[in-house]
């Protein structure tokens, strides 16, 4: 009974404050009134206002009401000081938008879970040669892999397929690929509409299926749900429409994707054991790992290179967990970003802390009135932690709305060639992990904002606070409290700064490395024409003559030229196996990369010609053979000889090639990379009906791109043109590029930030101290110091600061840019210009940031401030 009766009264006063304080007020003045009446009223009326809060506290539900008017009373504070308000709001609200917004990117490439059906157990499958530890795969290996292994509970291909749509108005570039029957399952993923493929449905047979993205059938068929059934041409094969994918399926590794057909088994790489073009996706058993499926792999892949010792010799396997082949390289780039923002987030909110600090003591006196008046330590801890939170809250909606627009800003500024391979930032927002995150960095500042004041003072401090004549225990406190502060955010600052420094200094040289070639005033345009029409090589040649004869008559031409296999600044394209005529072959395989071009290729390119001579446009196939190498192939391949006129035999062709010419290295893969051996053959003596067109320009080429376009389709209206852009455009596109830029540039603005903040909290300190020294300074003048030496009293505490926070900067800088070292190109992580460079930017930034309070000290009047006093 006695309980219900507690809560009883617990709850009337929690949901009756009004009638309960009402009573409360009445009793507690009928016992003052009866205290004054006894004499004894003076130190009841001291206690009145205590004791009433006592009696609250007793309650133990006045929590609302304490948190309301803490509340009101937090605001009315804050609006006082505007300059406080506004400065604290907006450093918390960067700090916060920087976090938030690269964590979002974070948790959608590294943390968010594949959209597929148990993503833990799906893995990458390749095969692995020393030039390309990831390669791709055969598709009679593939078979025999399926067979063999033990850890897979399946095993499927995939290859990007690029296609030709006809359309009523005419032929169109469409995004495919093709894929094994079990794909889908293999993912878990199921068809919205119609069906998956059948098993063996990707072999030869009497009709070929296709299934349809979401996006495609938006787009191409309207949403039609009786597209089933209906035929599309492909490339010029016809194929029957079996089912439309899911609209939140995607695969990054071959996207974009329109069309997703079968594997051509039939093909003419599918039938040779030594041609790779396929990669996999496989599903682990139960209890199965990734370095247990690695090791079983390696195992075939050793059977297979004994079996076949022609095509299998040096082949080894390689698996690996499908979300890190999918991420790639973004994975670096994405954890230096949220490291840079974490930086920035502590130094915005020691800034802030700072701040409260120093308003804290300003605030000295009237916290020992009120504890004086009968405030409890608990009472003004709760004033301070409401203060810390409206703070925190409206500091932080700033922030996630920054952080809203600034991720819609960072998709922006990637490339849309790009774009296609992100598709795990399609759905990118404010939402579940990232919410909990912003939700954690609220907390953190809350508790931060809160509790650094409450513990400065404590009650014995509070009550000294009212009998102070003097600031200088004040302004003593803070200076040591804040000067500490000051040298973490300069510290952290430089490691920001050098970061910034080095990753630009990665770009600068990435933007500036050697190509090997002219990339101004040239462009690319990659043609495919249907094979129907060139079906034999001298029709594929003479239609590749005729469109170099067409663009050079174009006005503004200077020359044009062709390739097929790759482009510079792309990948390394394919490989081949050779031997060297009349050296002893013991059946190793010597792989290099390859290009097939035409004879004016490299002129058109601006490359140099080291040695020997260029190709000659009448060397087709009833010729010799002939091949081109670089640089790079001589030194690894004929060191200290002379490769012209050497032989090369190709395991693939009974045809000796004959080395012609040698030219300088050309940055025929990612700008990043070092340049490999690299075979140009002539493309008339391995022709194709599909290529890409080099064209330079005699002044800007922009404007011919679409003149370009326009002419080859005149030759044959079923050519299809695909991705026409200026090699500068190229090159400023390109994946490594890219990547290098993004880091630089947001660590550089997380930099900036940080070296703002960082100088405002030390000017924040240095004025702090001097307004808190205007006694002393005013009795050193009036005994006859000198502006000067004022100065350097002030500049001295300036200096020790900026110079411990740039001392421990340099060291945590060299240990922190050793984390980014996959980032940094041409440059050390201890690079001693980047550096001392950095270290004199934040130390004469700091000497700035101190002269404004050194100059109104030496411009204190000794009279005024000892009157002050």
């Amino acid at each position: 009974m006695r309980w219900i009766h507690i809560i009883r009264l617990r709850l009337r006063s929690l949901f009756l404050r009004r009638t309960v304080e009402q009573e409360l007020e009445e009793e507690l003045r009928y016992h003052l009134e009866r205290d004054v009446e006894a004499g004894t009223a003076g130190r009841t009326i001291e206690d009145f206002q205590q004791r009433k809060e006592e009696c609250r506290d007793m309650r133990r539900f006045n929590i609302v009401d304490n948190l309301l008017r803490d509340t009101r009373f937090a605001i009315r504070q804050l609006r006082k000081n505007p300059g406080f308000t506004l400065t604290a709001m907006v450093t918390l609200a960067l700090g916060m938008c920087a976090s938030v917004a690269i964590f979002a990117f974070v948790d959608a490439a590294l943390l968010k879970p594949l959209p597929y059906r148990d993503p833990s157990r799906l893995v990458g499958v390749f095969g692995s040669v020393p030039l390309f530890p990831r390669s791709n795969l055969s598709y009679l290996d593939y078979l025999d892999w399926k067979k063999q292994n033990k850890v897979f509970g399946s095993l499927d291909l995939y290859q990007a397929a690029p296609f030709t749509l006809s359309t009523p108005d005419g032929p169109r570039p469409a995004a495919g690929a093709r894929v094994t029957d079990g794909f889908f399952r293999t993912l878990g993923i199921a068809p919205v509409l119609g069906r998956d493929f059948y098993p063996g449905e990707y072999l030869p047979g009497p009709q070929r299926t296709v299934l349809l993205s979401y996006g495609a059938w938006q787009q191409r068929y309207g949403g039609r749900r009786d597209v089933l059934g209906e035929t599309v041409t492909l490339s010029g094969a016809p194929y029957i429409i079996i089912g439309v994918l899911p609209q939140e399926f995607h695969f990054s590794p071959v996207e974009p994707v329109e069309f997703w057909a079968g594997v051509d088994s039939t093909g003419y790489c599918e039938t040779k054991r030594s041609c790779h073009n396929l990669f996999a996706v496989a599903r682990l058993q139960d209890g199965m790992s990734v370095q247990a499926a690695s090791a079983n792999l390696k195992s075939i892949a050793q059977q297979l290179a004994q079996q076949y010792p022609d095509t299998n010799r040096d082949q080894d396997a390689a698996v690996a967990a499908l979300g890190d082949v999918i991420v790639g390289d973004v994975r670096p780039i994405l954890l230096a970003l949220l490291g840079g923002a974490g930086l920035l987030l502590l130094i915005a909110s020691v800034n802030v802390a700072s701040l409260l600090l120093v308003r804290s003591e300003s605030r000295r006196r009237e916290i020992a009135v009120r504890s004086s008046l009968g405030a409890s330590a608990g009472r003004i801890m709760h004033q301070f932690v409401t203060e810390g939170l409206v703070l925190v809250v409206s500091g932080s909606a700033a922030g996630l709305a920054l952080a809203s627009w600034a991720m819609r800003a960072l998709l922006g500024l990637i490339p849309p060639d790009f774009t296609g391979h992100l598709t795990f930032l399609r759905g990118l927002g404010l939402h579940g992990r990232v919410w909990a995150f912003a939700g954690l960095i609220s907390l953190f500042a809350a508790v931060l904002f809160a509790v650094t004041p409450a513990l400065h003072f404590s009650l014995s401090k509070m009550r000294e606070g009212l009998a102070e004549g003097s600031r200088g225990s004040a302004g003593n406190t803070w200076r040591r409290l804040g000067s500490k502060l000051v040298v973490l955010e300069l510290a952290t600052a430089m490691v920001l700064l050098v970061g910034a420094g080095l990753l630009g200094q990665s770009l600068y040289r990435l933007l500036h490395v050697g190509l090997g070639f002219q990339p101004d005033h040239l462009l690319v345009m990659g043609v495919a024409a249907p094979g129907a029409h060139y079906p034999k090589d001298a029709q594929a040649i003479a239609l590749a003559r005729q469109v170099v004869s067409r663009i050079e008559g174009l006005p503004g031409v200077k020359s044009a030229g062709f390739a097929r296999r790759g482009l510079p600044v792309g990948n390394n394209g394919n490989t081949i196996w050779f031997h060297v005529v009349g050296r002893p072959w013991h059946g190793e395989h010597n792989e290099t990369a390859s290009r097939d071009v035409s004879a004016g290729y490299f002129q058109t390119l601006g490359a140099k010609l080291s040695r020997g001579r260029y190709f000659n446009d009448d060397e087709d196939g009833s010729k010799p053979g002939v091949a081109i190498v670089n640089q790079a192939f001589v030194e690894k391949y004929f060191p200290g000889e002379d490769a012209i006129g050497k032989q090369l035999a190709y395991f693939s062709s009974p045809r000796v090639t004959q080395i012609v010419g040698i030219v300088e290295d050309i940055r025929e893969g990612p700008l990043d990379e070092a340049i490999p051996p690299i075979l140009y053959t002539a493309f008339n003596q391995s022709p194709a009906n599909s290529f890409t067109v080099v064209v330079r320009a005699l002044q800007a080429e922009q404007p011919l791109l679409p003149l370009v376009a326009s002419l080859i389709r005149e030759i044959d209206s079923d050519i299809v043109t695909v991705g026409g852009k200026t090699m500068s455009d190229r090159i400023h596109d390109s994946q490594s590029a890219y990547l290098h830029r993004s880091a630089a540039w947001l660590v550089g603005g997380f930099a900036a930030l940080a070296l703002l903040l960082s100088v405002v909290g030390l000017y924040g300190v240095v004025a702090y101290s001097v307004s808190q020294r205007t006694r002393e300074i005013g009795v050193r003048m009036a005994l006859g110091a000198q502006p000067g030496s004022v100065y350097g009293l002030v500049l001295k505490e300036a200096v020790w600061l900026s110079g411990a926070g740039i001392l421990i900067g340099l060291f945590s800088s060299v240990a922190a840019a050793t984390l980014i070292r996959r980032l940094l190109f041409g440059v050390h992580s201890w690079d001693v210009q980047t550096l001392m460079a950095v270290a004199c930017v934040l130390g004469v930034s700091a000497l700035l940031a101190s002269f404004i309070p050194a100059r109104r000290a030496a411009g204190v009047n000794p009279v005024e401030a000892l009157r002050a006093e």
